[in-house]
């Protein structure tokens, strides 16, 4: 009888650890060890993960204490299509939440790359886990409303609606309440403006560059808007890759936007 139950247990201790390997990799480093890992760490067997996505050299970390954009003079958020700063960074950001990549999801964790994924829930759907493992390795999450409307033009209580409805959804999925706002298309009027600083928005947030294939012309302070791709086109790492190379050959970095807004 006691034979037995040792066979048993020990049956038991395989399958559980069985289990355990099969838990996404993820999951299992925790937030802030996942963002231990990247182009500063040994993520890869030679310690240059850089060299996995592609990159010639490590991207060099951001400045540490960068200076942020100010609200104008009537307590609204600021609209910024560009940072004004002499820091040699720019800024990647992601917008909708139509793409899935998985590999993605490596390169973020990989490359610590402070990326910004401004999402609306109608085009999320499903798909709030990929995006929950993409802000445990690093990204934030902001808001890009509820329904993907063009918001200038609309009533206040509209704008309101899917401005605040959108910061709630974000609050109850990721446990954050974005601090920054990309209306849809780019269209906002003062109304935006004023629904934005009442659903506690800090800053509305354009771009300056959106590159199809590598981004020419990257400046210091350029926000970078990758947009959705086509189905048969380059994946979503493909492009941010391109676009790092660019980065680089400019002698620039990327820096977390959320620390100059």
């Amino acid at each position: 009888m006691r034979a037995r139950t040792l066979v048993a247990a020990g049956l038991a201790a395989v399958l559980l650890t069985g289990c355990a390997q099969s838990v996404d990799p993820i999951e299992r480093l925790g937030k802030k060890a996942a963002q231990r890992v990247g182009s500063y760490g040994p993520a890869r067997v030679d310690g240059r993960p850089y060299r996995h996505w592609g990159l010639p050299a490590p991207l060099p970390a951001p400045p540490r204490v960068p200076a942020r954009a100010r609200a104008d003079r009537d307590g609204l958020p600021p609209v910024v299509r560009r940072v004004e700063t002499s820091d040699k960074v720019v800024f990647l950001t992601y917008d909708d939440g139509a793409e899935k990549d998985p590999r993605f999801v490596e390169l973020v964790r990989e490359l610590r790359l402070p990326v910004s994924m401004f999402l609306t829930d109608s085009v999320v759907g499903p798909g709030y886990g990929h995006f929950a493992r993409l802000q445990s390795v690093g990204a934030s999450i902001q808001n890009h409303t509820l329904d993907h409307p063009a918001l200038r033009g609309l009533p206040y209580t509209g704008q309101r609606a899917e401005i605040c409805g959108q910061q709630e959804k974000v609050r109850s999925r990721f446990g954050v309440r974005p601090r920054l706002l990309r209306p849809p298309y780019g269209t906002y009027d003062r109304t935006t403006l004023r629904a934005a600083a009442d659903c506690g928005l800090s800053a509305v947030v354009l771009w300056s560059v959106s590159p199809e294939g590598e981004a020419r012309g990257l400046r210091a302070g350029d926000i970078v808007s990758m947009t959705s791709g086509e189905a048969t086109g380059p994946t979503l790492t493909e492009r941010t890759t391109a676009v790092l190379r660019e980065v680089e050959r400019r002698g620039l970095t990327v820096g977390r936007l959320e620390d100059y807004l």
